[in-house]
């Protein structure tokens, strides 16, 4: 009974809130103030805050909180070693032993030719313009970077 009757001061608070915002024209905000305040009166005609409130003072509805607690800790730890663990020692092994023969010993030495080598390129040469102090700093990026 008490919890009905403060669901729907709470819905009654928020619809009047609602209708200030609206006031102010700020009709899509009233317009989501208003749904929000709708829900409670929802709950109780639903009977879902019935239901909650026989819940929220049974002993063996909270029992019943613990043991569906203590399943899911119970799950995600073994998930949490499963996932860390990787299986038995011998398949740890057989994973390692597998790992080693994929990666070819002289993968890390460079395999680039005669092709791969950087050409020598002339020296560019400054040109007769008064605009060469303008390209100064363009000209330096592009040196650095190799163009």
């Amino acid at each position: 009974m008490i919890a009905e009757t403060v669901c729907s001061a709470v819905s009654a608070a928020g619809l009047g809130i609602a209708a200030v915002t609206a006031y102010r024209k700020r009709f899509l905000a009233a317009a989501r103030i208003a749904a929000y305040s709708l829900v409670p009166v929802g709950l109780v005609m639903t009977g879902i805050v019935g239901w909650l409130a026989d819940t929220a003072f049974s002993p063996t509805a909270w029992a019943g909180f613990v043991v569906l607690g203590g399943a899911w800790l119970l799950f995600m730890t073994t998930r949490a070693v499963e996932r860390r663990g990787g299986g038995t020692r011998k398949e740890r092994k057989a994973a390692r032993a597998a790992q080693r023969e994929a990666v070819a010993p002289a993968a890390s030495a460079p395999s680039l030719g005669q092709a791969a080598r950087p050409v020598a390129r002339p020296a560019a040469t400054p040109r007769a313009t008064g605009s060469g102090d303008d390209f100064s700093d363009i000209e330096a990026i592009l040196k650095k970077h190799g163009i």
